[in-house]
Formats: structure tokens, C-alpha cells, sequence
């Protein structure tokens, strides 16, 4: 109950706030205003002998706008995303950049999925070979994720009262039978036959997790355990067995023991830092270091294969990430009509010679999917399409990448789930029981009234849900089986429901290779035959302030959610999941649960 409490208090909160919002939000464009500041009319410059600062301790997307950096002022402070893109572009950037002495890692926090920070990692990897520039990396206290992308710097220094977590991986989930059944709530699960892999619904209608689950569980994060732990061994000196011991006996427990082991190469204090920084980039010590931030240097400089003249050709990068809808899209949205309106204006465009689909989603609508899956395979048609996977390409991601010219995931990404469910809620008994509300009505047909929430299906017409579930699984796999030359049998083999790491997905046959967004964008250029091309991001963003205003009320309820429930706000959006389910009908082409490693 005192959960509840704090999650509806957070909740009401956010929306008396935003009048305090929108007044942050007017004083603010009146400041721009009045300084006359335009990212694009004015960029930032940067003084000889910066360090770029990044601090990730902001939710990491794929597509970042330099718009969003500059809201970081009241409510919205720390709540806009940084866009991988403009991580690797500045690190790119500032491999050349003479302006640029070095990198500083501020990882005081981290949030984003195991393949994203694999993908900086390895920028920053090459960063340090190709400019000889050197990359350090602080904390006060290391996540098992910003210790991974930290062991990528020259040096990994800790706050001496600091820990760095080395324990393993988990998943864990919030499971909501229990909660249903008090509300007299029964969430009608149907998968596909022989989905048995395919356990979203899991978390509705059981207590624990089924076998089929539990396995796949194990592998995947067997999987993304070994990757990290290869990454670090290499990058500290240390082999797998002892690392694994390390996490095992739980032997870091302070800061000592971190570098006592070998895990971080000092522990310093900050003002310790700054000097090891002066000496390290050779600037004065009576010289204040020259910090230049990720969105103050992302505004500085435009990437130089933007930059080239549209005559030579274009190619499009163009972002898909998150959960797949009909209609138009919203923020964590892909709308069908607006991402195959994107996809059809680049195949129509005779001076786009290629497109790049980044792929960061795990599903959703089935119908969505299809729909957008139409436009990616009528643009194989006419020019080259690679598929980029994130974090997540799962289900319905899978499905619409699957009719691309080539794929590429990283070896971390989640992949696959080849397979759909339904789930119809029956709230009869919540509106009887708990409400004293009853519904009567009359129809003109037998099953007129069949997706209506207010009593249970029949068990004729759970046969009739379980063979549109079958039939559309049926055509998922023929989906993948036309777009990656296999048989039906042979999707069906790895379908199941059942997800992957990019790894495994490479030996199956569902990805033609290992690779990050860099990587595709190349690649669709090798198959295009071009070289001297100017790229362009799709779909155009909105201007700042509309962005603004369409999204007000869920950043101000994230921003109240953050104050006021602290680590519980994780709780949150658990809670708001088990709410969505009740929202959730119709076939879905979504990976079977949402995982968070820790």
C-alpha cells in the first residue's frame, strides 16, 4: 500500500506541476530569445586544450537532438536523452579535432542497454588508437555497465570511499497474477501453438517464470556475461576464470579491494583527478582545464559526411525505437503510418542511394508490423536496405527487418522471438465485485460483442483467437523465411518465441554480421556503390518547443516520479506495465518480457 501511495502521489504531483513546467519552459525560450542563441545559426566554439566531458549519466538513445541538449534547466534538467549518434559523431569528431586534448569518462551514472554501450565502448577503443589521445575514465561508484565501458580508457580511477559492482548478471521480474486475482481481473493469454518461448504474458497470469523462460534467460544472460567478461579481461590483464571468481566470492567490497585486484588502476579524489589531468594533457597547473560537455561539443561541429553537397547522393539513416503501434508516432512510439511514410519518401527520393533502418524495438502491434514491413521490402526492391539492430530488435523489430538487404546487430543485442500472442482482458468480476457495476446489452450476432472487456470468452471463441494467432505466426514465419532465404521449417526450428544475442542470432542465420550503426551505414554505402555521399537522419525531428509540448506531461511526471520515489521510480514503470496489460488486445509481435539486466 505505501507503494501504491507514493506511485498515485507521484502521479498527481506531475500534473500540478505543469503549470510550473510551462512556466520554466517561457522564461527559458525568453532567455534564448533574448541572448539571440541558435544551435544552428550559431554554433559553440571550443577553446584550445579541452578535454570533452562525457558524463552519461542521462537514458541513451539512438537519436539524440541538439535541441534536447539545450533544455537541461529545471524539471527537464538531467531528463533529455543523449543520442548515440551524437556520441559517436563527437568521438569522431575529436579524433581530428586539435582543439580536443583528451576524453574524460564521468560515469557517476549510466543508463542504457548492454549493446549501446558496447558500441561506445568500442568508439572509444578506436578513439585512443587512431588520435593517441588519452581517455580516463572516474567515478565515485561503478555500475557493472559503467565499469564495462569504463575498462575502454587508458586509466579507471575510483573515489577512495567508492565500490565498483562485480557481482554477475540478473533478471528479474515483477510478476502480477496476484494483483489480478485480488482485483478480480483475468488476463486472457493466447499464443501461438508451439510458442512456448513466447512468455510476455507470463508476468500476467503466472506467479514465476515457466521453464521455457528460464532457460532462455540463462543464455542470454550467460551470453552477455561472457562478453563483458572478455572485454574486461582483455582490457585490465586479467583472465575470464579469475574475473569470474572475483564476482563469485564478491571480492570487491571497497575501493581497496578494487584496485587491490586490479580492477581500477587508482583511487583518487576529484581535485586528485584534475591534477592527474593537467600533468596527463600537458596543461598548466595555474590553468583552469577547459571541460567542454557532450552538448556543448555536439553543437560545435557538423559531421563531415553531413556536411558534403546532396549532388554526390544521399543516404538515409532512419530511426526506428520503440514499441510498434498503428498510427502516428509518439515519444517510445513507432507509429506505423508515420515510419512507412518515412520509409516511402526515401525509397521515391532517386537521390537516396541507400538506406540504414536502425532497429531498436521489441515488437508490438502485429498489424503495425506488417504494415511497416511492406514499405522496408518494397525499398529492397530499388535500393540497398540495411537494418542496424540496438539494444533490442525483438518480435515485431525482428519483423521488420527481416526483409533487408543485409542486418547487422551487435554480438549484445536481443534479437529474434519469432512469434505473436493476444491478450484480452476479462473484467467482469473487477466491475462486479470490486465496483458494483454490471453490464447488459443486446447484439445483432453471435460473437458481436467478442473483444469486449466486460465478461470472458467463450471456448469457441478462444478457438477462433488461437487460429488468427496461429495463422498470423504462420505468416511471420514466411515473412522471415522469404527475407533470409530458409525454409519454414527452418525458421520455425529457432522461432518459437524465443530470443537470441546478436551471437547466437549470426549462427542461426538471422544476421549476416556483427557491427554498430558505423558499421551499417558503411556497409549500405559498399552495396550502393558509393563513397562520396552526403548523409541525412529520418524522419526530420520536430523544432524544440513543439517537441516540448507534445511531451510535457510524461517528462514532468518522469522528472516528479524521479524527486519523489527516488530508486523506487524503477517500481513505477513495473506498475505502469501491469496497467498497459489491461490496454493490450489484439495479436502482438512483441518479445516475450521485458529484461533488465543489472
Amino acid at each position: 500500500m505505501r507503494q501504491f501511495l507514493k506511485f498515485m502521489f507521484a502521479s498527481m504531483l506531475g500534473t500540478l506541476l505543469i503549470g510550473v513546467v510551462l512556466l520554466f519552459l517561457f522564461i527559458g525560450s525568453l532567455v534564448a530569445i533574448g541572448s539571440g542563441f541558435s544551435a544552428k545559426a550559431k554554433p559553440t566554439t571550443v577553446q584550445e586544450g579541452s578535454i570533452l566531458h562525457l558524463e552519461l549519466d542521462q537514458a541513451i538513445v539512438d537519436r539524440g537532438s541538439n535541441d534536447d541538449l539545450l533544455l537541461n534547466f529545471g524539471p527537464f534538467k538531467g531528463a533529455s536523452p543523449i543520442g548515440l549518434n551524437q556520441v559517436l559523431a563527437s568521438l569522431e569528431n575529436a579524433k581530428s579535432d586539435d582543439h580536443i586534448t583528451g576524453v574524460l569518462l564521468d560515469l557517476s551514472g549510466l543508463e542504457a542497454g548492454f549493446a549501446t554501450v558496447k558500441e561506445i565502448r568500442e568508439k572509444l577503443v578506436r578513439f585512443k588508437k587512431e588520435s593517441g589521445k588519452p581517455v580516463i575514465a572516474y567515478s565515485d561508484t561503478y555500475s557493472q555497465g559503467a565499469y564495462y565501458l569504463a575498462t575502454a580508457a587508458d586509466k579507471v580511477y575510483l573515489q577512495p570511499r567508492g565500490d565498483v559492482q562485480f557481482h554477475g548478471l540478473r533478471s528479474e521480474y515483477m510478476f502480477f497474477k496476484g494483483m489480478f486475482e485480488k482485483l478480480d481481473i483475468d488476463i486472457q493469454f493466447i499464443r501461438g501453438s508451439n510458442n512456448r518461448f513466447k512468455s510476455f504474458g507470463e508476468v500476467f497470469t503466472e506467479d514465476h517464470m515457466s521453464e521455457a523462460n528460464r532457460q532462455q534467460n540463462r543464455v542470454i544472460l550467460d551470453g552477455l556475461w561472457d562478453e563483458m567478461l572478455g572485454a574486461v579481461a582483455e582490457a585490465r590483464g586479467l583472465d575470464k576464470a579469475r574475473l569470474n571468481f572475483i564476482a563469485d566470492s564478491l571480492l570487491v567490497r571497497n575501493a581497496d579491494d578494487a584496485k587491490r585486484l586490479g580492477l581500477v588502476d587508482g583511487t583518487i579524489f576529484r581535485d586528485e583527478l584534475i591534477a592527474d589531468l593537467h600533468e596527463r594533457m600537458s596543461i598548466p597547473t595555474d590553468e583552469d582545464l577547459e571541460l567542454v560537455s557532450l552538448g556543448k561539443y555536439a553543437r560545435s561541429f557538423t559531421p563531415a559526411d553531413m556536411e558534403r553537397p546532396a549532388s554526390n547522393g544521399k543516404l538515409a539513416v532512419v530511426y526506428a525505437e520503440g514499441d510498434i503501434m498503428s498510427g502516428e508516432s509518439s515519444e517510445g512510439t513507432i507509429g506505423s503510418t508515420d515510419l512507412s511514410a518515412t520509409i516511402r519518401k526515401a525509397r521515391e527520393d532517386s537521390t537516396i542511394k541507400a538506406v540504414v533502418l536502425r532497429v531498436n524495438s521489441p515488437g508490438g502491434s502485429g498489424l503495425a508490423s506488417d504494415v511497416i514491413w511492406r514499405e522496408v521490402e518494397l525499398c529492397t526492391r530499388v535500393k540497398p536496405v540495411v537494418v542496424s539492430m540496438g539494444d533490442v530488435a525483438a518480435s515485431g523489430g525482428y519483423y521488420i527487418s527481416a526483409p533487408a538487404s543485409y542486418i547487422l546487430a551487435e554480438s549484445t543485442t536481443i534479437t529474434g522471438s519469432i512469434g505473436v500472442f493476444g491478450i484480452i482482458p476479462n473484467m467482469q468480476g473487477f466491475f462486479k465485485n470490486k465496483l458494483g457495476i454490471t453490464f447488459d446489452g443486446e447484439k445483432t450476432n453471435e460473437h458481436a460483442d467478442m473483444f469486449t472487456v466486460s465478461r470472458p470468452l467463450s471456448n469457441e471463441e478462444k478457438r477462433i483467437i488461437q487460429s488468427y494467432i496461429d495463422e498470423f505466426y504462420d505468416g511471420f514465419k514466411q515473412r522471415v523465411a522469404d527475407g533470409r532465404k530458409m525454409t519454414v521449417a527452418q525458421v520455425d526450428s529457432i522461432g518459437q518465441g524465443r530470443v537470441w544475442t546478436g551471437t547466437d542470432a549470426l549462427r542461426l542465420g538471422l544476421v549476416d554480421g556483427i557491427g554498430g550503426l558505423e558499421a551499417a551505414i558503411l556497409k549500405a554505402a559498399e552495396l550502393a556503390n558509393i563513397s562520396d555521399y552526403k548523409r541525412v537522419e529520418l524522419p526530420k525531428q520536430k523544432d524544440l518547443f513543439q517537441q516540448i509540448m507534445e511531451d510535457l506531461n510524461g517528462t514532468a511526471r518522469s522528472w516528479v516520479a524521479a524527486q519523489v520515489l527516488g530508486e523506487d521510480a524503477a517500481m513505477l514503470k513495473q506498475y505502469q506495465k501491469a496497467q498497459r496489460a489491461t490496454e493490450r488486445t489484439g495479436i502482438q509481435a512483441r518479445m516475450p518480457f521485458d529484461l533488465e539486466i543489472r
